[in-house]
């Protein structure tokens, strides 16, 4: 069902009487009481993040678990608070993506680093909230320990790589996750469209009559999402590495595996013309020389004195991740060189720093909520629409295929214990929506180009491209003219002319 944008000052009618709207109403009314960030921290590496500068406050506000019953079980959403170093003009809230990564270390290096000096830290209160199920919000998705991580243990798909999936472990999966998650109505609440009824409550107890929003990769599909259902309460969108609101889940990652291939094939382009190229100095020999040098650890992987193992899904990760970035390929053919000299520093270290691993240990549940999350969003497969899925995924991709075939392969949300609730295509026919900025990047791999055209045309937004290979670029100082443009149009609300272009 598709709401309706509600006025600013209420919040929309829920399912069932008047009694209910007015239980949905306290959360709208409800005080912030924001407090030092101590203890906000889910690793050691936030809580030093937080306690950078002294300003920065944090809190968690209440919503519910289910919108449908606002008088029931409740969830808190942390977020962090970095207030406007000038004049202000409102919060402007953040999503780092994923879905399932954390939102408030993204505002505490925003603040202190990426956009220290920017009219955004100046004029707006930079709000990094923790979506429901993620990090530092409660409850919070988990399904696995640290040291299933360190074990290698903890995966929730098959699609690529060397692993498989049977029925009996497809429901001890989820029925893992439940169990340490806090139960099935946790499990049945975690995806896009509660996220955005909880941002519009966030914008409310911040006291904004209007929401501006800052979302890269994932986020702007929460973005989006938002927009359809409360189109009034927008003030301004920057969506950095738009999602295809129209794409099925199966087209959208073939899609999205091509480009990644194409990636891996510009990394073996650049990195032949060094002779020490552990890809070998011909570009169109790259994947046969990849999979002479992984496929082994599918039998014999690495393991470090510490017990950490390095085995071909692992190493291939670390491959998909320093992908996004091309300034990073080199940093991927120097671990892929030490693969085959029997170690595997490098390609921990992409492992750690992209899932965002503590140097104790402690892992984040980002992967376990980006599980959570799709599973309530994303299209189901049956076992053999999944086989044929990883089947065409290894012939466009080959640089994924583990030598062993797609058979095995199982959607891990199979047993899931609700349906998803996204519908796709979404955000399709909004009225009265302002102007929305979509960012899109030439090269990007995760989110391609032409999904974000696809995103800005369906809600009728400004376009922004940028010519570059990277996945996301307006956070950070990557680029002056995107800089500029996203600061103009959120500070200002000044589109960019309908010409406008960047380069990296």
């Amino acid at each position: 069902m598709l709401l309706l944008g509600a006025c600013s000052q209420s919040p929309p009618e829920p399912a069932g009487d008047s009694e209910s709207s007015a239980q949905l109403q306290q959360f709208y009314d409800q005080v912030v009481a924001f407090e030092p960030c101590a203890g906000y921290g889910t690793t050691t590496s936030d809580e030093q993040l937080f306690a950078s500068d002294p300003g920065f406050e944090c809190a968690r506000v209440d919503v519910p678990l289910d919108y449908n019953d606002p008088g029931g079980r409740t969830a808190q959403i942390a977020l962090l608070k970095a207030p406007a170093r000038g004049e202000k003009v409102g919060s402007l809230l953040l999503n780092s993506g994923g879905p399932g990564g954390p939102g408030m270390s993204m505002a505490a290096s925003g603040a202190t680093s990426t956009w220290a000096q920017s009219p955004l830290t100046e004029r707006f209160d930079l709000i990094g909230f923790d979506p429901r199920g993620v990090g530092a919000s409660t409850p919070a998705i988990d399904c696995f320990t640290d040291e299933e991580y360190e074990a290698g243990q903890a995966y929730t798909t098959v699609l690529t790589g060397s692993r498989t999936l049977t029925e009996d472990g497809a429901r001890q999966l989820v029925s893992k996750c439940s169990e340490r998650s806090g139960g099935d109505d946790v499990l049945e609440h975690v995806g896009t469209r509660d996220a955005a009824r909880d941002m519009d409550i966030l914008r409310a107890v911040l006291g904004d009559d209007t929401l501006s929003y800052f979302g890269q990769s994932y986020g702007t599909r929460l973005g989006a999402v938002y927009a359809e259902m409360f189109p009034q309460n927008v003030r301004a969108m920057v969506l950095d590495g738009g999602i295809d609101p129209g794409q099925g889940t199966a087209e959208r990652r073939v899609y999205q595996y091509s480009n990644f291939q194409k990636a891996f094939d510009d990394m073996a382009a650049a990195c032949a013309n060094a002779p020490d190229c552990p890809l070998g100095t011909d570009p169109s020999k790259a994947v046969d020389n990849f999979q002479q040098i992984v496929r082994p650890l599918i039998d014999n992987p690495i393991v470090t004195p510490d017990g950490r193992v390095m085995d071909f899904d692992a190493a291939y990760g670390a491959v998909v991740a320093g992908l996004y970035d091309s300034s990073a390929w080199p940093v991927i053919t120097k671990g892929i060189a030490e693969i085959q000299a029997g170690q595997a520093d490098t390609l921990l270290k992409i492992n750690d720093i992209f899932g965002g691993r503590d140097a104790d240990g402690t892992v984040p549940n980002f992967s376990e909520a980006l599980y959570a999350i799709n599973c309530m969003d994303e299209q189901r497969n049956t076992p053999e629409q999944e086989v044929d899925l990883k089947r065409q995924i290894q012939e466009i991709a080959p640089f994924t295929d583990a030598g062993l075939g797609p058979d095995g392969a199982r959607d891990p949300c199979e047993f899931w214990p609700a349906e998803p609730t996204l519908d796709i295509p979404y955000a399709t026919d909004i009225e009265g929506l302002p102007d929305t900025l979509t960012i899109s990047v030439t090269g990007d791999p995760s989110t391609p180009y032409e999904g974000g055209v696809n995103l800005a045309n369906t809600l009728g937004g400004s376009l922004l491209p940028v010519d570059g290979e990277q996945h996301t670029v307006a956070f950070g100082a990557t680029s002056t003219c995107v800089n500029d443009i996203v600061a103009n149009y959120l500070v200002n609300l000044k589109s960019p002319p309908t010409d406008a272009r960047c380069a990296l």
